[in-house]
């Protein structure tokens, strides 16, 4: 199997400055997964337990000359632990002329000292005017076909839309607001309405705090709120929503809620928190606009599933 491609200055930018720190808090390591076509960055998909992420970019939004081949259709998974990626790109960073486009990255065996078996890494190289600079990254050994198989079915899966979408409010103002939770309790009971309500609460025997944004922006299905419900607290609104089949409610980890919200890391305009059918999951997708605008960016996407700690209502 063979990978190597070119680092353009927009992949250098996404990586170094955005992804790869958001990435480094939803865990030290991940599955990094290349086909023809799009890179993938994936925490704990072939594991049932924490939060699912998936970072997924076209190749052109990070790569140029492009070239990777495998006997399995050209797929290639490994892991990689983020903070060394994260480092050596910084290093060859350091030594690369501003003005250079030459920034290698490629899978290569390499025989490490005192050893007799070859070690795969990825690499990166730069020159610089008076300088050259090859970084190795340890990864493991790319995954058995049955394994990539797997990762990619999982990727799959994660691509399936809720029904109903709302817009998260302020990604900073609600990253504050569940820190201060996350001392509360360890489960978060999480609703989302056709109406744009977004409810989050934290009850324990001793105490209840929630909050509820409403009047979200809504994608998918949506229902105009019920006027019999105005003046209702906000408990029994997202109850009577749940009974009309206009809500659903799940419960996860405080923790796993949190560590979602720290893609924020990556800068993105707007998020949006939805629950799949028989709220299998809590799923939280970050948008990105192309600079300047307010269109999607399609060339990269971030999204994270988070697991039910009980179904709840549905």
């Amino acid at each position: 199997m063979k990978f190597k491609a070119f680092l353009t200055d927009n992949g250098i930018n996404l990586l170094e400055k955005r992804i790869l720190a958001a990435l480094d808090k939803m865990g030290r390591v991940c599955h990094l997964y290349l086909t023809r076509d799009h890179a993938f960055f994936l925490h704990n998909l072939l594991s049932v337990d924490g939060v699912h992420s998936v970072a997924q970019f076209s190749k052109e939004s990070l790569f140029h000359d492009y070239r990777i081949s495998s006997n399995n259709d050209d797929r290639i998974a490994f892991s990689v632990d983020l903070s060394l990626l994260h480092r050596a790109l910084r290093s060859v960073l350091a030594v690369r002329d501003s003005n250079s486009n030459a920034l290698l990255i490629k899978l290569v065996k390499k025989l490490p000292p005192n050893s007799t078996q070859a070690t795969p890494f990825l690499t990166f190289e730069a020159r610089g005017h008076r300088s050259a600079v090859v970084q190795d990254v340890p990864i493991s050994k790319p995954l058995s076909r049955a394994d990539v198989q797997e990762l990619h079915l999982a990727v799959e899966s994660c691509e399936q839309l809720p029904a109903t979408l709302v817009m998260a409010p302020e990604l900073s103002s609600l990253h504050s607001f569940v820190d201060g939770m996350k001392h509360v309790g360890d489960v978060m009971a999480v609703s989302v309405s056709k109406y744009g309500d977004l409810h989050l609460q934290i009850s324990t025997s001793l105490i209840a705090l929630g909050a509820e944004f409403r009047k979200l922006k809504v994608l998918g299905e949506r229902a105009d709120p019920v006027a019999e419900d105005n003046g209702l607290g906000a408990k029994t609104r997202v109850e009577r929503g749940v009974q009309r089949g206009d809500a659903m409610t799940v419960q996860v980890s405080v923790k796993h809620f949190f560590k979602s919200l720290q893609c924020s890391l990556a800068k993105p305009d707007c998020a949006f928190f939805g629950i799949a059918p028989q709220g299998a999951c809590l799923m939280v997708f970050f948008q990105f606009f192309v600079p300047g605008t307010r269109v999607t960016d399609k060339s990269f996407s971030l999204h994270c599933k988070l697991p039910v700690l009980d179904t709840g209502s549905s």
